[in-house]
């Protein structure tokens, strides 16, 4: 049997499967580095998603400890290669939520175009503001896909469902095209695209600022269910301001 630390809400279901199978889980969300470091010496394993850090500190406190869960795709929030070196092996869930991030995309391209979040805060002021909320169609937009992995895959089958026109860049795939994507260069990729939307890990610096914005279709969106720290949002909004972009939706 193994004691297994449970430090951020994760699905009951699994977690019930889990004590089925004869392991012990305890749930403490929250916890502060310093409470999670007095914690984890306890436990063999830890599932973790995004807003707990496992950190050099936590990792040296772990002296049971042989598997580090992260429910979700991004791995940025582990030292991998430090607990890898303690002989503590990591692991993600890279497939469960590929395709709800991949709806949510489109969720926000709907949104947008369709002016659904601003239209519903007027209407509720009692404002009627039809003229003003002149939508677009995402039918026949070429949708410009950063990182063709399995969240981007699952948007341009959800794209061309809504006969858009998907390319894609990814600089790992040395293809010229993925289930019907062409690859694309990046420049290619923004000049060309009516909306660009980010599928890509953490990265040292924005991938998306003044410069490439610059490069981008007048009045193109562009959608982030990625990182935060892939845009300069600073950049963003002064495009916004410029009506460069027509719009930005963003949950990372």
């Amino acid at each position: 049997m193994a004691r297994i630390l449970v430090c951020d809400k994760t699905s009951e279901d699994a977690l019930a499967k889990i004590s089925a199978a004869g392991h012990q889980v305890v749930k403490k969300y929250g916890m502060t580095p310093e409470e999670l470091i007095s914690t984890v010496p306890d436990f063999d394993c830890m599932v973790v998603r995004s807003a707990t850090k496992v950190r050099v500190p936590v990792i040296d406190a772990a002296k049971k400890l042989k598997l580090i869960v992260r429910g979700g795709v991004g791995i940025d929030n582990i030292d991998v290669e430090y607990a890898r070196s303690k002989g503590i092996e990591v692991r993600n869930t890279p497939s469960a939520s590929s395709a709800s991030v991949a709806e949510l995309a489109i969720a926000h391209m709907f949104s947008l175009y369709r002016f659904v979040g601003a239209s519903n805060v007027t209407m509720r002021k009692g404002e009627w503001n039809k003229k003003q909320y002149k939508g677009r169609e995402l039918d026949g937009k070429t949708l410009g896909i950063i990182g063709l992995g399995r969240i981007g895959r699952h948007l341009a089958r959800r794209a061309k469902g809504l006969s858009m026109h998907p390319i894609a860049y990814d600089p790992f795939l040395k293809e010229k095209e993925i289930e019907g994507v062409p690859l694309v260069s990046f420049d290619e990729l923004l000049a060309k695209s009516d909306i660009v939307s980010l599928h890509i890990p953490k990265q040292e610096k924005p991938i998306i600022g003044r410069n490439e914005i610059a490069k981008m279709k007048d009045g193109a969106i562009l959608v982030n269910t990625a990182r935060g720290g892939l845009v300069d949002e600073v950049a963003v909004k002064e495009a916004l301001d410029s009506g460069k972009l027509w719009g930005y939706g963003v949950d990372v």
